[in-house]
């Protein structure tokens, strides 16, 4: 079985401008990955294929990393009043302070692969978006295996990644009208939808709340509607 640091260098002997990075993981599991450049993903992945003869694409999935605060510590010099036996002096003094930026999150496809001929895998590399806004676009990998094609889609539908190449990327389990990615970290719910029985309470809460704020809107609406009618009828 090769390490990531063997697939990495072989990649990159045949690849020089690969962009290939190890993902460490820090868990027991200890299943480090790798992370390639969506410029050069197709090449790199055609490679893993035919010379490495990594044949299977077993799974595909979507990761959503939403915007976070980051600290940090940073050193600053500034001028400084000091007063020394009645005498003003301003003098550099340099301190620590602790600044919060936040950190652009990103959309990330990951991809598990097997050697079926050579009884080898997984093998996981990574794929990320620049942002999770309006640049979201990675290439599709179902031209090197076909078994990613619906499984890109599945990412496409529930997070947004939206997959350059890929011969037929359209929804496939939300309708086509559906306007958001349920799978997003910040997703929300809708509240409109019609109880059914359940053995969650939680959503029978829900559905009562929303069938009350519905009635409520409909009453204050019903008199304006109703003063509206009488004087179009006096009108006439």
């Amino acid at each position: 079985m090769m390490t990531v640091e063997e697939i990495k260098a072989a990649i990159e002997a045949a690849l020089p401008d690969a962009g290939v990075e190890i993902v460490c993981n820090p868990s027991v599991s200890g299943q480090h990955s790798l992370r390639l450049a969506p410029a050069q993903a197709v090449a790199v992945a055609k490679f893993l294929r035919d010379d490495l003869l990594f044949d299977y694409l077993s799974n595909v999935t979507g990761v959503d990393w939403p915007d976070k605060e980051v600290a940090e510590k940073v050193r600053v010099t500034r001028p400084v009043t000091k007063t020394v036996d009645g005498v003003e002096t301003t003098v550099e003094e340099t301190v620590e302070e602790t600044r919060k930026r936040v950190a652009p999150g990103c959309l990330e496809a990951v991809y598990h692969l097997y050697s079926v001929a050579q009884k080898q895998g997984p093998v996981v590399f990574r794929l990320k978006t620049v942002n999770r806004t309006d640049q979201v676009e990675l290439p599709s990998l179902t031209p090197i295996w076909r078994s990613a094609e619906f499984q890109e889609r599945e990412i496409f539908d529930l997070f947004g990644i939206v997959f350059t190449g890929h011969p037929d990327l359209r929804r496939l389990l939300m309708w086509d009208g559906f306007k958001d990615h349920p799978m997003r970290r910040d997703y929300v719910e809708p509240d409109d939808f019609e109880y059914e029985p359940t053995a969650h309470d939680q959503v029978l809460a829900r559905a009562l709340a929303h069938q009350a704020a519905s009635r409520t809107a409909q009453e204050a609406a019903a008199p304006a509607l109703g003063a509206g009618q009488e004087g179009t009828g006096a009108s006439q």
